[in-house]
């Protein structure tokens, strides 16, 4: 079952410079209780489709819906559908992880004691039990992110969409994420949808790739499929394997950042 689908999804930004067109059209779909992993250099319009997809950005052309609500009529069913985790993250520093996880809750219009238990429940599943009454701003960086996902966690969504989640981890650190994405989709089916730099994390986590550049996919498939086809084998590095699709010199890690 497709759980997100868009026909031409575009957006064109309007600058004192004359139009900028950041996503050109991407047509793409994402089956349920799958891990996408959304991959491409600064600038090729990974953050600026995940912003459409989760309304938070309007477009300019093409349609999509997120699990079987239209993008366009049904703006508040796609929220109630999808979790979103930013690559800033967007806890207050100076409140508690309970207080935070509750906040959350309320906003989701949980009565007072169920946002408390489901803050009981998150912090269990997500490994911050021992961490509830501790200021946000005290946490490690992946204790961050581990609560920054709790919180997109909070109304149970189909799909959570995941933008760089582990930028500037350390290496244990994205291990335990990692661990943790595929216990959501194993244990509970949530849908992922994953933008990376770290080309090693879409190989080890995604069931599919799509690549995008210049704002429209160049290349999707199997980690393997898309090895072999265009590395010319199924154990070369999924590093050269992006390099031979995009025609760049760099990763995308290693690409110098774009404004848009």
């Amino acid at each position: 079952m497709a759980l997100i689908t868009t026909t031409g999804l575009a957006r064109t930004f309007r600058t004192k410079r004359g139009p900028v067109q950041a996503v050109r059209g991407i047509d793409l779909t994402v089956r349920e209780g799958e891990i996408l992993g959304f991959l491409g250099p600064n600038g090729a319009g990974k953050t600026t489709t995940l912003r459409m997809l989760t309304t938070l950005l309007a477009p300019t052309g093409g349609t999509a819906t997120v699990a079987g609500h239209d993008l366009a009529t049904d703006p508040a069913g796609v929220r109630r559908a999808c979790g979103y985790v930013a690559q800033s993250g967007g806890v207050d520093p100076q409140i508690t992880v309970r207080e935070e996880l509750v906040t959350q809750g309320r906003l989701y219009r949980l009565p007072r004691a169920r946002a408390a238990e489901r803050a009981e429940e998150l912090a269990r599943e997500l490994d911050l039990a021992g961490l509830l009454d501790r200021p946000c701003g005290a946490l490690s960086g992946g204790q961050r992110r581990r609560l920054d996902i709790a919180m997109a966690l909070t109304h149970r969504p189909r799909v959570l969409f995941l933008d760089e989640p582990t930028t500037g981890l350390d290496p244990g650190s994205r291990a335990d994420l990692w661990e943790l994405v595929r216990g959501l989709r194993d244990e509970h089916g949530t849908t992922v949808f994953l933008t990376t730099h770290h080309l090693d994390e879409a190989d080890a986590l995604a069931d599919r790739l799509v690549v995008v550049d210049g704002g429209v996919v160049v290349a999707e498939g199997t980690p393997s499929a898309l090895k072999l086809r265009y590395a010319g084998s199924v154990d070369a590095s999924l590093q050269d394997t992006f390099l031979a699709i995009t025609g760049r010199t760099t990763t995308p890690a290693d690409a110098a950042p774009v404004a848009v």
